[in-house]
């Protein structure tokens, strides 16, 4: 194993008054950092709600509205909580209480799938290591590991306690998996394109892989100076989030943090740099982060729709690249739009 600083949850469940100086987030941040739980009561812009009830339905016009409502979602907002998305409420119900049952084990018993960032095997348990120039830590611990295709995962390394955890991770893998296609197959029509098309640019049903995060941000005991995870915009071409109806994801619209609603029986998705990249900015990947509260734990799940690392290069489709629209984008592998964002980051970080 390589050398792992404390986890957050240890540290919070110490009894701590204030938080270690890594996690204080810098002045110009801390100034629009307030309470989540009356953050998330404000009037104001509302992310959409998309109903995809309608998706599926035999009638073509009922169809054409709904993707034009995702359309319209994904180019103003880029994310939007998903209603009626098919996948049966007890499914997320049990994906979520097994997630909570593998976070309630003893930090001993979790250290067991301890990740190792250093040696790259990213898959497992761990939290934030200070990879950016300005040492900055998150309130939050993880666990990460591939969930699709099935040929590809792990299976070694998934968490034993609960014994239903691979079941119900895989199931609803499974169904995600079919629900990312209704929904690139939507917003390729959208551009203009073939209902296949995004799709098959982000490597298909063989090579988009399916990455689960379980996100767990204990209670802090200063959450009005830490984060839960920073600002950024996801890789992914899609990302679908579930978490515990704890408020604490923010979106930078128009200029504003926007807290948004726990709406119920959700599933809430991100459009990622990926499909940002491919529409040449038609559809938005939008700045997001999380806050921490001190009265309760907040636990999310993210899957990541990524495509493959190497094999296919990401730039704006032909289609959509005109003299009025050049392309916005260069063309870039996955690996290589990574790199660009991590090595940015870097020098934003770096003191001038």
């Amino acid at each position: 194993m390589g050398t792992v600083g404390p986890r957050v949850e240890s540290l919070a469940s110490r009894g701590i008054t204030c938080i270690p100086k890594e996690y204080v987030r810098p002045q110009e941040e801390l100034d629009n950092i307030g309470n989540v739980f009356e953050e998330e009561k404000k009037e104001g812009p509302q992310v959409p709600t998309i109903d995809l009830g309608e998706i599926d339905s035999p009638s073509e016009v009922v169809r054409g509205k709904c993707r034009e409502k995702l359309k319209k979602a994904a180019a103003e907002w880029g994310v939007m909580n998903l209603v009626n998305h098919g996948i049966p409420e007890e499914l997320l119900n049990r994906l979520r209480k097994a997630g909570e049952t593998f976070f309630s084990l003893p930090i001993e018993e979790k250290e067991k799938y301890a990740n190792d960032q250093a040696s790259g095997k990213i898959q497992g348990y761990g939290s934030k290591l200070a990879n950016n120039a300005s040492g900055q830590l998150e309130w939050e611990d993880y666990f990460f590991h591939l969930v699709y295709p099935e040929d590809k995962r792990d299976l070694s390394i998934w968490p034993t306690k609960p014994s239903d955890y691979t079941e119900a991770t895989s199931e609803y893998a499974r169904q995600l998996r079919s629900l990312a296609t209704k929904i690139l197959e939507a917003l390729s029509i959208g551009l203009g394109l073939e209902g296949g098309r995004l799709e098959k640019e982000v490597g298909g049903m063989e090579e988009l892989l399916l990455q689960l995060k379980i996100n767990y941000y204990p209670i802090c005991p200063q959450p009005e100076l830490a984060l839960g995870v920073e600002a950024h915009t996801d890789i992914s071409s899609l990302t679908f989030l579930l978490h515990n109806m704890v408020p604490g994801l923010q979106l930078f619209y128009k200029g504003k943090w926007v807290t948004a609603k726990c709406v119920p029986n959700s599933i809430f998705m991100h459009i990622g740099d990926t499909i940002e990249i491919l529409s040449n900015g038609r559809y938005k990947s939008i700045l997001h982060r999380g806050l921490v509260n001190k009265e309760k734990v907040r636990i999310s799940w993210a899957v990541f729709c990524e495509p493959p690392k190497e094999k296919i290069i990401l730039q704006p489709l032909p289609e959509l690249v005109t003299e009025k629209e050049p392309a916005r984008f260069p063309p870039r592998t996955f690996a290589q739009h990574i790199h660009h964002k991590l090595f940015r980051k870097d020098e934003e970080a770096l003191p001038n």
